[in-house]
């Protein structure tokens, strides 16, 4: 500070002037003394320097990098790339010499589709225009893909270094959409329909198989979803023609089925009738034959057992019972059958025409 300046505030302190009180009673008020910025000029000093200017530098500079999982870093010294990628983790660079960039290695997705999502741009989800082509008779087809992948940190630092930070639109996009052209290109579009299932196995497939055939195998292909199949209005009036004939042919067939069925069934209750009556025909045949052997084995007992002796008894109730008929009608006569057999004739004679035959 100058002299001046130090001699003034002495004279402020001392009291000096009319506003300060006498000359020597220094009773008037003090100034605030300044604060001393002499630090001093020793070596400890010089080594606190230094310190705070290596602490400034390295705040500007960063000499350091602090990568994430999910992400891959690629070292680049004096603008050449590393082909080692570097894994999550904390890393020491030389300032000015050397910069690391931090590339994605999550799943990332593209959505080729006419919806419209808003979508952050770190999300890793790319929103597309649907993939327009052809059929194999030229007609127009739109289709709807999502494609998720990730990029290869192995080699993530050569795909980089070839194709930049832009390498989605360079490897996935362009094959995506020439995969499509060719598989769709070899189907008729009223088939597309009924053949979803293998439409979206071959794009799965010929797409993976295009990206692992590039060098270094850049991308990590994780699934192909075919969405939607986008067909021309007359091919989807034709499908509607063709599905509505459909169903009226099967319709019909079942129409027919029913019919049959009802035939059948009705054939068989008629057959179970016959068997039925057949059965019960046989059962009534089988009764009486049962029933005749029946009888006829009675007759051959019963004729067994007529001797002389029981059929001279039996004349005797007979010709007892005509007596007893004689008491009441007088003037009817009796006719014995020869050998005195039984049965007997009874005529009466008031009324010829009355005969009774008593047994």
């Amino acid at each position: 500070m100058p002299a001046d300046m130090n001699d003034y505030f002495k004279k402020r302190q001392g009291g000096g002037g009319n506003n300060g009180g006498n000359d020597g009673g220094g009773n008037g008020p003090k100034m605030p003394e300044m604060p001393n910025f002499n630090l001093g000029k020793g070596p400890g000093m010089i080594a606190v320097y230094v310190a705070i200017a290596l602490l400034v530098i390295l705040f500007l500079t960063k000499p350091f990098v602090v990568i994430d999982e999910g992400e891959s870093g690629i070292k680049v010294t004096t603008g050449k790339y590393d082909p080692i990628s570097m894994d999550p983790g904390f890393h020491i660079l030389i300032p000015f010499i050397q910069r690391v960039i931090l590339v994605d290695t999550k799943v990332r997705k593209i959505e080729y589709t006419k919806t419209i999502e808003r979508t952050d741009r770190n999300s890793g989800i790319q929103i597309k225009e649907p993939i327009e082509v052809l059929d194999a008779r030229g007609l127009p087809v739109i289709i709807e893909l999502t494609v998720q992948y990730q990029l290869n940190k192995v080699t993530a630092s050569q795909t980089i270094s070839k194709f930049g930070l832009s390498w989605e639109e360079k490897i996935i996009n362009p094959v995506a959409r020439e995969v499509v052209r060719n598989v769709i290109g070899g189907y008729d579009a009223e088939t597309l329909p009924n053949k979803r299932n293998e439409i979206g196995i071959a794009i799965s497939d010929a797409l993976a198989k295009s990206i692992n055939a590039q060098e270094n195998t850049p991308v990590i292909l994780d699934s192909v979803q075919l969405r939607e199949i986008g067909l021309p209005v007359k091919v989807k009036e034709q499908i509607e023609r063709v599905q509505v004939a459909k169903q009226e042919v099967e319709k019909a067939q079942q129409e027919v089925e029913r019919a049959k069925q009802i035939a059948f069934k009705a054939q068989e209750t008629a057959r179970g009738l016959a068997e039925a009556k057949k059965i019960e025909a046989e059962g009534i045949a089988e009764a009486k034959k049962i029933e005749a052997a029946g009888i006829a084995k009675a007759n051959i007992l019963i004729s067994k057992s007529l001797t002389k002796n029981l059929l001279l008894l039996e004349q005797m109730k007979v010709q007892g019972k005509f007596n007893e008929a004689l008491t009441v009608n007088k003037d009817a006569k009796i006719f014995l059958t020869p050998g005195g057999s039984t049965p007997n004739i009874w005529v009466d004679m008031k009324n010829p025409q009355k005969r009774t035959t008593a047994r």
